[in-house]
């Protein structure tokens, strides 16, 4: 079984930066799509950006997009998600998931939480103001 792990979570003061590494342990991320989830308690999972398997296309969601940047590193079988001008409405536990290419559209990514098979643990950002 894929397991996903994520770390890089802290409290920040607003305005400042984090990267949150996602690491496979067991696999080799080469030919999964990769995304980056957020859930406060009681809410809805919900996409935050992912990143196709060559790392060639990338999406994020509208709150994030300028602010965030994913990518990878295949040969770390690492992807990362670097988030900067941090705000408190960032405040969440962060998830990353993957799903296997084949199980995709070739060369991109969806945002799509029910699409994604394995999870991490969750890393908590909390950003204060």
């Amino acid at each position: 079984q894929p397991q996903l792990v994520e770390s890089g979570g802290a409290l920040v003061q607003s305005g400042g930066s984090l990267r949150l590494p996602c690491a496979a342990v067991g696999f080799t991320l080469d030919y999964y799509v990769i995304g980056w989830f957020r859930q406060a308690p009681g809410k809805e999972r919900e996409g935050v950006s992912c990143i196709s398997s060559s790392g060639g296309y990338t999406d994020y969601a509208g709150s994030v997009e300028g602010r965030f940047t994913i990518s990878r590193d295949n040969a770390k079988d690492t992807v990362y998600l670097q988030k900067n001008s941090l705000k408190p409405e960032d405040t969440d536990n962060y998830y990353c998931a993957a799903v296997h290419e084949d199980s995709t559209v070739q060369n991109m990514c969806v945002r799509t939480r029910l699409l994604y098979d394995y999870w991490g643990q969750g890393t908590q950002v909390t950003v204060s103001s």
